[in-house]
């Protein structure tokens, strides 16, 4: 069969498989061809010329009611199974076909794509229009089964826009979303192909064109493995260039197909009339916005040969607060006919931006919306670039650019706390602007940030706080999760990083923002107390408090006999005599009932150690907490055996552990670790110092995804290189 990637490739490949198939059907046929009263009939890919190297045939064996039909049948479908290829059959008269189609959607949307191989086509000439007049006259109930089924396969297969590895065919906003608009089109409801869909449905089959060349197989779900030998087969820079085009596409694809699903509920509601003409309001939103037919439509006034630059702001804004979708024909006018902004922008046009931004829910979609037709580029040029950009850490769920418009949504819950809400909802934005460029992205994004507050007009002063926030929003978390919050070193470094309570609030809210927004993954109760209590710590200090004092330890652990354990399941407290190894004993129990550490202090009080644990159960198992407080009895002991965690094994892909060196704590340093996480690590580091006489005082362990970042507070004067040398021991490369 042949090869190749595009529609000319696949054109010769749809021939290739016509002529084949004819072939099998004279061999089962001795010649003779199908008799009269049966067509082979192709539907699906082959039905619309649209044949991917290892895609399945679709067919149907339609006849008249001819004796020895199924018989015919076995004698073609063996044929094709044996070839290896997929074959999806069926064996029909035109009434058994029609009544499938009429009681199941996917059969009567398949048969919109129906095509004639072989036999007689008076078959096919009686059924093609009567089953497009059964799709049209049933479409309300059609469609209405086909969005159920739509909605659940959105569930079970995601957003191609965001996926790593979507499904190209199955995702949202993949290939079947495309079958799903010919179907409302063939119905008459809407344009629901227009060029943008057309060209996106062509690159993602290119896609899968050079994904099934690439496996030797059929494959829709664009797998990591595959991604470099894609990108260079459709002759792109690389996997995430690849992942960005995907993405952009798949965007179009479902954004014209939710615009699509309004259209027929428009249409539905006008069956409902029976046919009444109804005559729309036109009611006022906004300054030259109204809402017209539950979209929001220009007013008359505003359709000027010059319109206002800021007019795509306005009725974007209108659009996101109403939570009303903006009319098609209208985002294709501004598009095409609404000039470029003044540098700096006018104050009307920052002040619609602003209440875009601060919309909330109304956001997301509006923004997405204003995207699809080239507005949020004539707004932010540099927002091209962070379009479709993969994010390749599995804690974040949107593509670069969604993320930072689900950062402001979620920025828009708190403008009630800060001073300033119109700085919080633009740094939401532009947060994370300098991702994809070489370098720290905190640090590079600093100058981009700072060129687009100066362009939308704000001043001197707010600029400076746009950049700092860029460059300072993981600070908050960043101290939370891998510092010792009862240090007063801690506090004060971040007092002199922020230097006013305006911006603390700010990069309060902002870290709040950027957590949620990025994921499940990346915002937890415990994640959500730690970065509240530095917040209320710091502001307290800034605000001439003192440092608060840190919590008394229980009496029952300065005067029970040791060791004492005290345990439930989000913490573990341990009193026992002072030893080297003491900390790596407990982390290796914890490890072993499968309890994940996130934070870990220690002090000795009178020879006494003092051991506090926070931990999470794994996955979300259960705790045998009497095995576990014998254990730890025993482990303050020194009376375990090492775990099965101390025997090390390279994790393929892991590299060389990461190791940096901080300063800024009372009466130690900090070893900070990055490395991919593994069950027992915490153990393996701390046990591993132990060995080299190297005390652990505190632990904080921050787990992104697969990778973590754990700090470990060791005695000011411990040897550097010699503590280096016995971490980086405990991490095999090979």
């Amino acid at each position: 069969m042949p090869t190749g990637i595009g529609p000319v490739a696949r054109e010769l490949r749809a021939t290739w498989l016509d002529s084949w198939l004819r072939g099998v059907v004279d061999t089962a046929t001795e010649g003779a061809g199908l008799p009269k009263g049966v067509a082979l009939v192709a539907v699906g890919g082959l039905g619309r010329r649209e044949c991917s190297p290892h895609s399945d045939v679709d067919l149907i064996l339609l006849h008249s009611g001819v004796f020895g039909i199924d018989e015919l049948a076995s004698k073609l479908w063996y044929p094709i199974w044996d070839s290896r290829r997929g074959l999806d059959h069926s064996v029909r008269t035109i009434a058994e076909t029609l009544s499938a189609a009429h009681d199941d959607s996917k059969v009567a949307l398949g048969l919109v794509d129906l095509r004639h191989l072989c036999g007689d086509p008076s078959l096919l000439a009686t059924l093609q229009p009567a089953a497009l007049d059964l799709w049209r006259r049933t479409a309300v109930m059609q469609l209405s089964r086909l969005r159920e089924l739509t909605e659940a396969r959105y569930v079970q297969h995601g957003e191609l826009a965001h996926l790593l590895e979507g499904d190209l065919k199955e995702a949202a906003g993949g290939l079947r979303d495309v079958g799903v608009l010919r179907g409302i089109g063939r119905a008459g409801i809407a344009d629901a192909l227009p060029p943008a869909v057309r060209a996106a449905q062509t690159r993602i089959l290119d896609v899968r064109d050079a994904l099934h060349l690439s496996a030797g197989r059929k494959l829709d779900r664009l797998v990591a493995h595959e991604r470099a030998i894609v990108a260079k087969a459709l002759g792109l820079a690389d996997g995430d260039a690849l992942l960005r085009r995907v993405a952009t596409d798949a965007a179009t694809i479902a954004w014209t197909l939710q615009d699509a699903w309004r259209s027929v509920h428009r249409f539905r509601a006008d069956l409902r009339r029976g046919g009444a003409v109804r005559k729309p309001e036109r009611l006022p939103l906004a300054a030259d916005v109204v809402e017209f037919d539950g979209e929001v439509v220009l007013a008359r006034s505003a359709v000027t040969p010059r319109p206002d630059p800021a007019l795509s702001l306005r009725v974007a804004a209108a659009a996101a607060h109403a939570r009303l979708p903006i009319a098609r024909a209208t985002l294709e006018w501004l598009s095409s006919h609404v000039p470029a902004l003044p540098v700096p922008w006018p104050d009307g046009a920052r002040t619609a931006l602003m209440s875009l931004l601060g919309s909330g829910s109304g956001l997301t979609p509006t923004w997405t919306a204003c995207d699809r037709f080239g507005l949020v580029t004539t707004w932010l040029p540099e927002w091209g670039r962070l379009r479709g950009a993969p994010q390749h850490n599995p804690v974040h769920r949107f593509t670069l650019d969604q993320h930072l418009v689900a950062a402001a949504a979620e920025a828009g819950k708190s403008l009630r706390d800060v001073a300033r809400p119109d700085l919080l909802l633009l740094g939401a934005l532009v947060h994370d602007v300098g991702k994809g460029l070489p370098g720290d992205h905190s640090t590079v994004g600093r100058p981009i940030a700072a060129a687009i507050a100066a362009r939308v007009g704000l001043p001197a002063d707010d600029v400076a706080t746009i950049e700092f926030l860029v460059r300072h929003h993981l600070l908050l978390p960043d101290v939370a999760t891998r510092r010792d919050l009862s240090d007063p070193a801690t506090i004060a470094t971040v007092v002199d990083a922020v230097g006013t309570v305006e911006r603390l609030e700010l990069l309060h809210a902002l870290a709040k923002a950027d957590a949620v927004a990025t994921g499940p993954a990346a915002w937890s109760p415990w994640k959500a107390s730690l970065i509240d209590e530095l917040f209320t710590t710091t502001r307290s200090v800034m605000k001439g408090s003192p440092l608060p004092a840190p919590p008394a330890p229980d009496p029952a652990l300065l005067i029970g006999e040791l060791p004492v354990v005290i345990c439930d399941e989000s913490r573990v407290s341990i009193a026992a005599a002072d030893r080297t190894g003491l900390f790596a004993s407990v982390a290796g129990s914890l490890a072993t009932h499968r309890l994940d550490v996130m934070a870990a202090d220690s002090v000795t009080i009178d020879g006494r150690a003092l051991l506090h644990w926070v931990v999470a159960p794994r996955f979300g198992g259960e705790v045998d907490f009497v095995a576990l407080r014998a254990d730890l009895r025993r482990a303050a002991l020194g009376q375990l055996p090492p775990p099965s965690h101390r025997v090390v094994r390279s994790v393929p892909g892991a590299g060389e552990p990461a190791l940096m060196w901080h300063e800024g704590a009372t009466d130690a340093v900090i070893l900070e670790l990055r490395t991919v996480d593994a069950p027992g690590l915490l153990y393996r580091v701390t046990s591993a110092l132990a060995d080299a006489g190297v005390d652990v005082r505190a632990a904080r362990v921050s787990t992104l995804g697969s990778s973590v970042v754990d700090a470990f507070y060791l005695p000011p004067d411990v040897d550097r290189a010699a503590a280096e040398s016995v971490v980086r021991a405990a991490f095999p490369t090979s």
